[in-house]
């Protein structure tokens, strides 16, 4: 497993930053051919899908949350203990909603658009104390 797993080697380094574009939350029974999602994951109900508000709006889907994706450069191990909470408890504080999806290089986050820079601030404190 590679990746770092020492929980203030990772909240040092966290690096926080923004994909460019606006993203939504799309749920289909079926994943359809030719969607091009950031994520997708299914679900008991369904399938879940992030992906750009453009690409929504052009397959005529239903979508809700209007959100930024907020990359940790930091390379984290999926058997990493504590980051997750960490940057979830620090935005929670600011009373910022956030979606977090471990991936295998990296976390990445979705975070209301209207507060993105703030979480991007918040983080980035994070990093710094």
């Amino acid at each position: 497993m590679s990746g770092e797993t020492q929980l203030t080697v990772l909240l040092r380094t966290l690096s926080p930053e923004r994909q460019p574009g606006e993203y939504v939350y799309a749920t289909l029974p079926t994943l359809p051919a030719g969607i091009d999602a950031a994520m997708a994951f299914r679900e008991h109900e369904g399938w879940t899908l992030v992906l750009r508000r453009e690409v929504a709006e052009a397959a005529g889907l239903d979508f809700t949350f209007p959100c930024a994706w907020l990359t940790l450069r930091v390379h984290s191990s999926l058997q990493a203990v504590g980051l997750t909470a960490a940057v979830a408890d620090a935005l929670a504080d600011a009373g910022i909603a956030c979606n977090a999806v471990a991936a295998y290089h990296h976390d990445h986050l979705f975070v209301p658009l209207d507060r993105a820079d703030e979480a991007i601030e918040i983080l980035r404190r994070l990093s710094r104390s």
